[in-house]
């Protein structure tokens, strides 16, 4: 996908129906209708008060479509799109009652996505120079696991699955639950589809020697592994299978840990720990 990627509307507008429920209570905005002599008509603009990269476009446009269908909207810098301070991402142009409805879910979603498109950003500058690719986890916010993961892609990054129907990935505890890498493997060449990928979590070589012994894996997670360890298991794998770097992948470690080879370095804090960006709404 795209750095311009984006989803059917209509697979958001419940996320941003129930946003939207929420803000307006049971009796809408009240500050707005007392204050707001009816059909006054303004311009607003949404705009960067920091660098960083745009997300959550899409999303603004819907909550502020799903308030009144009447009004003007233009994205100047679409999802995926660099920003710097005082950039206009998008105007909104009609009734300022409207506007100023949907301007706080607009802002939280566009702030808190454009957040995890940025460290994403960040995250992939450091593996420049390798062919190694970022990627997130299920470590989303309950109900917004389809933004969050499309800001990843904004950001420059790939997504990981989307829930746990998506593959097998078996981790430790199920390791352990099931008596070993042998049984879960053997498990999975016995039952899984042709159609289903199979991903097991190793902490240790002797793990990952098992794993390329017994087969049955199409991808090894590389759990918590020093750098050194890292390089040893890339070698030993030899291609055989695609590699996952997980656990502990701050943005400090990044370039180190791609320099090893792996193909792929996955991290929670892409979607958990990102800072929201800092926009705002200028009448």
């Amino acid at each position: 996908m795209t750095a311009h990627s984006s989803v059917p509307d209509l697979v958001l507008e419940p996320m941003l129906r129930m946003a939207l429920t929420e803000d307006l209570g049971s009796y809408g905005d009240i500050t707005t209708r007392t204050v707001i002599p009816a059909g006054t008509i303004y311009k607003a603009r949404l705009t960067a008060r920091e660098p960083g990269v745009v997300s959550g476009m899409q999303v603004a446009a819907l909550a502020f479509r799903l308030v009144d269908p009447a009004l003007s909207l233009t994205t100047h810098l679409p999802d995926g799109s660099a920003c710097a301070p005082g950039d206009v991402l998008m105007e909104i142009e009609g009734d300022a009652a409207s506007i100023l409805t949907g301007e706080r879910v607009a802002l939280n979603f566009a702030g808190r996505l454009s957040g995890i498109a940025s460290l994403t950003a960040a995250f992939v500058a450091e593996t420049r120079g390798t062919a190694t690719r970022i990627t997130c986890t299920r470590k989303t916010t309950p109900g917004l696991r389809i933004v969050e993961k499309l800001s990843v892609l904004h950001g420059g990054g790939f997504n990981h699955r989307f829930s746990l129907s998506d593959a097998i990935l078996i981790k430790d505890n199920h390791i352990a639950a099931a008596g070993g890498v042998r049984p879960v493997l053997e498990a999975c060449k016995a039952q899984a589809s042709h159609m289903m990928r199979v991903e097991i979590e190793v902490d240790t070589l002797d793990q990952l020697s098992e794993v390329l012994e017994v087969g049955g894996a199409d991808v090894v997670l590389l759990d918590n592994m020093d750098t050194a360890s890292l390089r040893k298991a890339v070698a030993l794998v030899d291609g055989r299978l695609v590699t996952e770097a997980s656990g502990n992948m701050k943005l400090e470690r990044i370039a180190e840990v791609a320099a090893t080879g792996v193909d792929y370095i996955s991290s929670g804090a892409l979607t958990h720990s990102a800072r929201t960006l800092d926009l705002g709404l200028d009448f």
